[in-house]
């Protein structure tokens, strides 16, 4: 029997506000080592060599920074796109180093809306807590959900979760607008997924 919905989402709460409690405790210098362990696990992925165009994200308060990984994109010769949130869900516009970020709501540091927006083809995903089969708790707006849902009618889109380990937790009241991770990478390397 699925969860009623009220339920699902409180306890989707109550498991993201533990998660990023634990987020927010950890050591400044291991989330930085986390980050740089993160980004060469990420770009170990075959799959994502062959993105042209990869969604990425600005870090905010304690997040997994992927600013290191977008250098490597970089790199490797990559574009980068970095979300805006509207009121229609994620825009998407390409961002190149260097370029300044404008303050959008939520604290977000976002693409200039003058720039066109683009669709990528892999998604590197924030999360706020996640468990071994691959879904993911966000921040509670959906936004990603929609947007991996959106992108998807395009062609398959390659969804990649960042995370801290203290940020799993044993299973995540998924619904059917969910949409599982293909893969899901922290400080200690890919996480192994298992299917249902």
């Amino acid at each position: 029997m699925a969860p009623h919905p009220h339920s699902s989402a409180s306890l989707k709460a109550s498991l993201r506000q533990a998660a990023l409690g634990r987020r927010d405790a950890l050591d400044p210098q291991a989330r930085q080592a986390g980050a740089l362990a993160i980004a060469d696990a990420v770009m170990a992925i075959a799959a994502l060599a062959d993105a042209p165009i990869v969604g990425a994200f600005w870090p905010i308060r304690s997040e997994v920074d992927p600013r290191p990984l977008i250098e490597r994109l970089f790199t490797r010769g990559q574009r980068v796109a970095l979300p805006k949130v509207t009121p229609d869900g994620l825009v998407f516009r390409e961002w190149r180093a260097g370029e300044a970020l404008v303050r959008g709501g939520f604290g977000l540091s976002e693409p200039d809306d003058s720039l066109p927006p683009l669709d990528p083809t892999a998604l590197i995903v924030p999360l706020a807590a996640y468990d071994a089969r691959g879904h993911r708790i966000g921040y509670g707006r959906g936004y990603y959900d929609q947007a991996i849902e959106r992108l998807s009618r395009n062609g398959p889109v390659l969804t990649i979760g960042v995370a801290f380990s203290v940020q799993a937790v044993a299973e995540v009241p998924a619904e059917a607008h969910d949409q599982p991770l293909d893969h899901l990478i922290t400080e200690a390397g890919p996480v192994s997924l298992t299917r249902a």
